[in-house]
């Protein structure tokens, strides 16, 4: 297989009270893994394509073969998204760097503010997708995609495209409705709670370096 589901970085109950531990299994055993196994399946034919990085895939959708486009740009986008999921989250209680905060409070004016932006973001992104906090040309911006578009993607129509996500959250309902059915507000709110900003912070330097 040319892709696998990557090792997840805590146990499924490590982010209760917030995420709730049969969300995370599910959401890891079943939706990422069919992502991961349909995206497999998408380019079991062309072996010149198995052997590409998944940002190299995603990164030139529009060159790949018209029969598998749609499906590598939802499950390869799926297993981007979720793999970055998972490790943007933490049960421990984590800070944002200096060089991370200097960026937000410059954009954003308070790291509250961009919670807020953020926040609103996932909010009303309507029906399924993802909020995004990424890094372009040296600048922070927040936006929102559908399904599981992202920026990396060269058909991303969003401001976003060519940038690197440092931040994002699944608004996807299979990420919260056991725990919170239709209540992604209160979701949203509790993301927060968990958020790893060292990952995210790391993820800042790279782009910025």
């Amino acid at each position: 297989m040319a892709f696998e589901l990557p090792k997840l970085p805590y146990e499924y109950a490590a982010l209760e009270p917030n995420i709730d531990a049969r969300t995370m299994e599910i959401h890891y055993t079943k939706h990422h893994q069919g992502y991961v196994n349909k995206l497999n399946n998408a380019i079991a034919n062309y072996p010149e394509l198995q052997s590409k990085s998944l940002e190299e895939l995603l990164g030139n959708i529009n060159s790949l073969p018209e029969e598998i486009r749609t499906a590598v740009r939802n499950n390869g986008g799926g297993h981007y998204n979720h793999s970055l999921f998972w490790e943007l989250m933490t049960p421990e209680k984590t800070s944002p760097s200096a060089s991370l905060q200097k960026a937000i409070e410059s954009t954003f004016s308070t790291l509250d503010k961009f919670i807020e932006v953020f926040s609103n973001a996932a909010l009303t992104r309507f029906g399924s997708g993802w909020a995004w906090l990424v890094v372009k040309d040296g600048k922070l911006i927040v936006n929102s995609t559908p399904n599981q578009d992202n920026p990396v993607m060269d058909i991303c129509d969003c401001n976003m495209r060519g940038g690197k996500p440092i931040l994002g959250l699944d608004v996807w309902e299979h990420a919260y409705y056991l725990k919170y059915q239709n209540r992604r507000g209160d979701y949203v709110k509790n993301f927060w709670n968990v958020v790893n900003w060292k990952k995210v912070s790391e993820l800042y330097d790279e782009a910025m370096s």
